[in-house]
C-alpha cells in the first residue's frame, strides 16, 4: 500500500495565509468578520458531525481563506450597491478558480485548495466555477458551502440587509438534497435552533459584536470591553459614533466628527490567526 504523502505545516508560512484572507475584509467593510464566522461555523459544525484532529484545522483555515479570489474582482462589481446583473455575477463565479490559482505553488494549496475551489458547487450540479457532481466535491467543502451561504444570508451586504437566523434556516431547508447537502444542513440547523450559534451570528470575533452603521450601512466591529457612551469609527464613511446599550448589543449614535485616514486604515486582527497558528499540527497529509 502506498504511504500518504505528509505535507509539513510551517507556521510562518500559515500565518501569511491567515493573513492573505484579511486582505478581502480590509476591501469590503460590509463583510465584517465573514472569514471568522465561517471558520467558527464549520468547525463547530465539523466537531458535531464527528470530524476530528486535521479535518477540523482543514476546515478552519479553509473558512478563513475560502473567499480569498474576490481580491481578483473588481471594486466596482465587489462593493456595489445594488443587486449584481448576470455580467457581473458571472465575473463573481470566478473567484473560486482565482483563490487556488493564487496559490498555485503554495506548500498549503493540497490541503486548503478543494474547499477554495468548490465551496460554491452543488449537490444538483449547477454550482460554480465547475458545475461537478456532488462525487467530486470533498465533504470539508460540501459542510463549507453550507456554513458559508448560511453567514451570507444573515450578514448585512450593499444590496440587502442580513436576514433573520430562522429565515436562513428556512432556505436551508427548503434547498437541502439540491443545493446543500443534507448530511450537513439538517445538524447545522440543530444546532441553529439549539442557540449554539448565536456567539457567531452577528460577530467578528469571539465577544466582539457588529452594529449597523445608520449613515452607510456597513457593520462596524464593537470592541470587546465596549461600554456605554464608549466612541468608535466607522471605517467606510470614517463617521465616529457614540454606542447606545441595546439589549446585549449596541446603537450607534452619529455625533458630528469623522475619523483621519490614519483611524480608518485597515488592521489584521491577529489574536484569531494566531490562535489558529498555534493549534496546527506539526504535519498533515498532503
Amino acid at each position: 500500500m502506498a504511504q500518504c504523502e505528509m505535507t509539513e505545516i510551517n507556521r510562518d508560512l500559515l500565518r501569511s495565509l491567515l493573513v492573505m484572507g484579511s486582505v478581502i475584509e480590509a476591501r469590503d467593510t460590509y463583510t465584517g468578520g465573514h472569514q471568522w464566522r465561517v471558520a467558527q461555523f464549520a468547525r463547530l459544525l465539523g466537531e458535531h458531525v464527528g470530524f476530528s484532529g486535521e479535518d477540523l484545522f482543514t476546515l478552519t483555515v479553509g473558512g478563513y481563506i475560502h473567499d480569498l479570489g474576490k481580491v481578483g474582482v473588481p471594486d466596482a462589481i465587489l462593493l456595489k450597491e445594488e443587486a449584481l446583473d448576470d455580467g457581473e455575477f458571472a465575473f463573481i463565479r470566478t473567484h473560486p478558480q482565482i483563490g487556488v490559482d493564487i496559490l498555485r505553488g503554495h506548500p498549503l494549496r493540497d490541503i486548503v485548495g478543494d474547499i477554495i475551489l468548490h465551496h460554491h458547487e452543488r449537490m444538483d450540479g449547477q454550482g460554480y466555477p465547475e458545475h461537478i457532481s456532488v462525487d467530486d466535491v470533498t465533504p470539508l467543502a460540501r459542510l463549507t458551502a453550507v456554513v458559508d451561504s448560511f453567514d451570507a444570508m444573515t450578514s448585512t451586504r450593499p444590496y440587502r440587509k442580513g436576514m433573520p437566523v430562522a429565515d436562513a434556516v428556512a432556505i436551508l431547508e427548503e434547498r437541502r438534497g439540491t443545493q446543500w447537502d443534507p448530511a450537513f444542513v439538517d445538524p447545522f440547523v440543530e444546532l441553529a435552533r439549539a442557540g449554539r450559534l448565536d456567539h457567531i451570528v452577528l460577530h467578528s470575533d469571539e465577544g466582539i459584536l457588529l452594529v449597523e452603521c445608520p449613515r452607510c450601512g456597513p457593520v462596524i466591529a464593537i470592541p470587546r470591553h465596549a461600554e456605554e457612551g464608549d466612541t468608535v469609527l466607522c471605517r467606510c464613511c470614517a463617521g465616529k459614533f457614540h454606542l447606545h446599550r441595546a439589549g446585549e448589543t449596541f446603537e450607534a449614535e452619529f455625533w458630528g466628527e469623522r475619523g483621519g485616514p490614519d483611524e480608518i486604515r485597515p488592521r489584521p486582527d491577529m489574536a484569531p490567526i494566531e490562535d489558529v497558528v498555534k493549534r496546527a499540527p506539526r504535519t498533515m497529509a498532503g
